[in-house]
């Protein structure tokens, strides 16, 4: 009971955060770093973003995963769009990465609308952040401002990307801790978990849970049976590993909180969004808060999406900022 009341009183203090973050810097960075110097960069990103996720509504997704799986390997640098060259291992082929990772055209046309608009001044890892947001904003999720400024990592970490991004069939406390070494906490994973409400995921990530669950022959006993059953018409014991599955199955393109209301029902698609519901508390307490709550959700991401995005960036004079968002400067 005491636990509950502690939730209740650290969701309160959250939610009475403001969207608006524009009243001070986040490690040096802050929403108006390109209006004087580009003043036209958002409106770019968001053209051409809006134009893709028009395209491919999967996009949206895509877009926001990127921006995660850069700002989880030694902070949000752009180190994810390098690709491989003489002195670079990519993270691009990575295991969270590999065969999965996409919207590097996206990025590539951003960046090109952008050096011809203002040459050599917004950053790749710039790119990203803005490009998550108004993916979120996009599908129908909520908006804020983007503490912008970073700089661009003159290098990758093929081991980082490995190591410290979650995986899907990661424990609880695996990713809880993978979170904590970031700076994040609980709410921060429930919260940035949300963004599961679009997208896909491949067969390959969750086919243990359909059929060999604790290396005991067993399906998992915390995925719905009906659930289960369906995905396993299109998800097989062998082959079909790029099948792709609805991360939220109820309304897979539009950013909302049915993904948590799934997992209130045993039908979240990874073992790493169900165990929100099953292995702590704590995080419990929250899957419910937001499948009753969509407004609250919504501010919690925000704010958790800013924390994310105000992980170890480069500034000032460090990096740099690249014309190619896949290869070094020369």
């Amino acid at each position: 009971m005491a636990k509950s009341l502690g939730l209740i009183l650290v969701l309160s203090l959250v939610s009475l955060v403001p969207l608006c973050f524009s009243a001070g810097t986040h490690g040096g960075l802050y929403p108006q770093f390109y209006d004087h110097s580009c003043p036209k960069a958002q409106e770019i990103v968001k053209s051409i973003v809006a134009k893709a996720v028009a395209k491919e509504a999967r996009m949206a997704a895509s877009l926001l995963r990127l921006h995660f799986h850069d700002c989880f390997v030694k902070g949000c640098d752009a180190s994810v769009l390098l690709d491989s060259s003489r002195t670079i291992i990519s993270e691009k082929r990575s295991n969270p990465n590999r065969n999965s990772a996409r919207g590097f055209e996206v990025l590539d046309e951003i960046k090109a609308a952008l050096e011809k608009e203002c040459p050599e001044t917004v950053s790749c890892a710039d790119l990203l952040a803005l490009a998550a947001r108004d993916s979120t904003v996009l599908t129908g999720g909520p908006s804020w401002e983007v503490p912008l400024g970073r700089r661009d990592r003159r290098g990758a970490s093929l081991s980082g990307s490995n190591n410290n991004i979650p995986a899907p069939n990661n424990t609880f406390q695996t990713i809880l801790t993978k979170f904590k070494l970031q700076g994040l906490n609980i709410v921060d994973l429930v919260a940035l978990s949300g963004s599961h409400t679009i997208g896909n995921s491949r067969c390959t990530s969750f086919r243990q849970r359909l059929y060999n669950q604790s290396g005991n022959g067993q399906p998992d006993n915390t995925l719905d049976k009906t659930y289960a059953a369906q995905l396993r018409t299109r998800c097989p014991r062998s082959g079909g590993d790029q099948n792709l599955f609805f991360l939220d199955f109820v309304s897979p393109t539009k950013f909302d909180n049915s993904y948590f209301k799934n997992l209130l029902v045993y039908k979240g698609l990874l073992n790493s969004d169900e165990v929100l519901f099953t292995k702590n508390e704590e995080s419990r307490e929250l899957v419910k808060t937001y499948a009753e709550n969509q407004e609250l959700f919504f501010q919690h991401f925000a704010k958790s999406m800013v924390k994310m995005g105000n992980i170890s960036p480069l500034t000032g004079s460090k990096g740099e900022i690249r014309k190619n968002c896949r290869k070094v400067n020369a």
